[in-house]
């Protein structure tokens, strides 16, 4: 992760400069982790047998995991790479959640039906 905040010469201390370069290269760093842990987990779902809601609940618990890898990664100091925490909490989540469907379903298909 690159760092999106920075101190300019005569701005505080207190107040982060955002770079937009950083912050964007961030998100999409965010993004595409978020979206290989769905595809992961989506086969790792399947294979394991999980249906219905045992699987929704499995992958909010690697979202979750995701999450605080993040955080620690960020050595949780948010401010310094993201303008929220909303970005690290749940940026990606949702938009993960169909790839996860597909690849968990798919494996499902192959394992447990063929």
């Amino acid at each position: 992760m690159a760092a999106a905040a920075a101190t300019g010469g005569g701005i505080s201390a207190e107040v982060p400069i955002l770079h937009s370069e950083n912050l964007t290269s961030n998100v999409k760093s965010i993004y595409y982790s978020r979206t290989f842990l769905s595809i992961i987990s989506g086969v790792v779902a399947g294979i394991w047998g999980f249906t219905g809601l045992t699987g929704f609940v499995f992958y909010f618990l690697v979202m979750m995991v995701a999450s605080l890898g993040l955080l620690v990664k960020a050595k949780f100091s948010i401010n310094t790479y993201f303008d929220s925490w909303n970005r690290i909490l749940i940026e990606g989540v949702f938009g993960g959640l169909m790839s996860f469907v597909l690849f968990w379903t798919f494996a499902y298909d192959i394992v447990h039906i063929f």
